[in-house]
Order: C-alpha cells, then sequence, then structure tokens
C-alpha cells in the first residue's frame, strides 16, 4: 500500500441516503428497484410501475445503488443523474463528492460482493446487514489520488451510460422497424449502401 494510503473502513468515504423524493417527481426511468436492475452489474432497464406509496429514497447524481435483497446477483447502478429508490435498494452517497467514482468502483468488486452475501441475513430472501457493509474494509487513497482517479474514471462512466442509452434507443428502433420491414411496410430496394 503506498505511503499515504491508509486501511479504513466504508463508513468513512459514505454513508446512506436519508433524503426522500416524491413519487410524484420520478419517472419510470429515474425510479430503480430491485425488480428493474438487472443482474450480474449490468445496470437497469426502465422501471415497469412507480411504487403507490407517496415517498421514497432520494438519489442524487454520484450515489451508488445496490441491491439489498440478494446480494449474489449483483446489482448496481451508478446514478448518473438525481433519481429515486425502494427501500430494499441502499443508496451509498460519499461523503465527498470526489469520491463517487472510487466509491463506485470500490463497491462494483467481487470481493465487496462476496462480504455483502456472507453478512446477509435469511435464506429465501437474503438481505445484506447494513452496519455490516458500513464497516467494509477498504484502502482509502490519498485526496490527490482520489482526485486523480476521479479525472480518468468518471468521463469513462459517463461513456458507458451514453452508449448504454443509445443502445437501448436503437434496440427500439430495431424492435419497431423490423416488423414492418418483414412485412414489406416499408420499401428499402432504393437504398444505396
Amino acid at each position: 500500500m503506498p505511503e499515504d494510503w491508509r486501511t479504513g473502513s466504508l463508513s468513512e468515504i459514505c454513508g446512506y441516503s436519508k433524503d426522500k423524493v416524491n413519487i410524484e417527481d420520478l419517472t419510470l426511468d429515474t425510479y430503480y428497484s430491485t425488480e428493474n436492475m438487472q443482474p450480474n452489474r449490468q445496470g437497469a432497464v426502465q422501471a415497469t410501475a412507480l411504487p403507490t406509496i407517496k415517498q421514497t429514497i432520494a438519489c442524487k447524481k454520484g450515489d451508488v445503488l445496490i441491491s439489498n435483497i440478494r446480494p449474489y446477483f449483483k446489482k448496481i447502478i451508478y446514478c448518473f443523474a438525481d433519481c429515486g429508490c425502494s427501500t430494499d435498494v441502499l443508496c451509498f452517497v460519499p461523503n465527498k463528492s470526489e469520491y463517487s467514482a472510487f466509491l463506485y468502483c470500490a463497491l462494483y468488486s467481487d470481493k465487496f460482493f462476496d462480504y455483502m452475501v456472507a453478512g446477509s441475513k435469511g435464506t429465501k430472501m437474503p438481505r445484506g446487514d447494513k452496519q455490516q457493509i458500513m464497516i467494509y474494509p477498504i484502502c482509502i487513497p490519498s485526496t490527490e489520488y482520489v482526485e486523480q482517479f476521479s479525472k480518468i474514471v468518471a468521463p469513462m462512466l459517463e461513456t458507458v451510460y451514453t452508449n448504454r442509452l443509445e443502445a437501448n434507443d436503437l434496440a427500439i428502433l430495431r424492435d419497431t422497424l423490423l416488423p414492418k420491414l418483414m412485412k414489406g411496410e416499408i420499401d428499402v430496394s432504393e437504398v444505396k449502401i
């Protein structure tokens, strides 16, 4: 470990969101639950419905969301905009905005998910233990390193996000056009490639 790094606990760089957001201020694209978060760190799809409660957990750009039910599915989201999540999702809020990308990368690791699974409670629908999660041992780098790391990694995370949005848009376009093409409703005989 470099000289200016130290071993600490997760609670030293983040906490859980305590803020609330009105459900009426959310959309299907800005609400995350265990249902629309994808396993194996594959992001999320659009929610199919909003909850019927009045408020839920508020999340801000730079927060990290992890499904707390059955953590072995490794459902994790980096927030690129303000949003909301169900109470079955943990919203990790970095103590300083510079820690955002670093926090996401630390929580993304197999080591963290293995730790979360080992401390989970319940058999049928195991849940991570929120207190145990916050004592997860982590190497805490110097402020200078975190700032450099963020300058490099944050744009990469943004690129991943925009690529996923574009892939979703292209999938919708494909699903709209392909049936029309197969039925002969669209004529492509004049198209030059």
